[in-house]
C-alpha cells in the first residue's frame, strides 16, 4: 500500500466550503506559497538567521559568487530586446549626466 495514501484521501475530502476562496488565481489559500508576500519574507529571513546561528548556511566563495553572476549575465543577455533596453537607457543616462556637467569635450579644447 502507498504510505502516501491517507494523506491524498485526506485531502480529497476537503470541501470548498473549509478551504475559503483565494485571492491568487488557480491556487488554494493553504501552505507557504499562499501567504502574504510579507509574512513569506518574514518567515524565510528567520529560517536564514537559524541557519547562520547552526552554522549549516551557505557562504559564497568569491570563485562561487562570480560563477553565479557570469551564468546570471549569459541568461539575461539572450534577451536581445532586454539588453537593447538596458543599453539605451544607459546611454540616455551618460548623456544627461555629461550634459549637466558640462563634460563637453569640444568646450575644453
Amino acid at each position: 500500500m502507498n504510505s502516501r495514501m491517507p494523506e491524498m484521501s485526506r485531502t480529497s475530502n476537503d470541501s470548498s466550503d473549509e478551504r475559503g476562496s483565494s485571492d491568487r488565481k488557480g491556487t488554494s489559500n493553504r501552505g507557504f506559497a499562499a501567504m502574504d508576500p510579507e509574512k513569506q519574507k518574514r518567515i524565510a529571513s528567520e529560517g536564514g538567521r537559524a541557519a547562520h546561528k547552526q552554522g549549516v548556511a551557505h557562504e559564497w566563495s568569491r570563485d562561487e559568487a562570480r560563477e553565479a553572476g557570469r551564468k546570471g549575465g549569459q541568461i539575461v543577455s539572450r534577451n536581445r530586446d532586454h539588453m537593447s533596453e538596458i543599453g539605451r537607457k544607459g546611454g540616455q543616462s551618460s548623456g544627461q549626466r555629461r550634459q549637466r556637467n558640462g563634460s563637453d569635450r569640444s568646450s575644453e579644447e
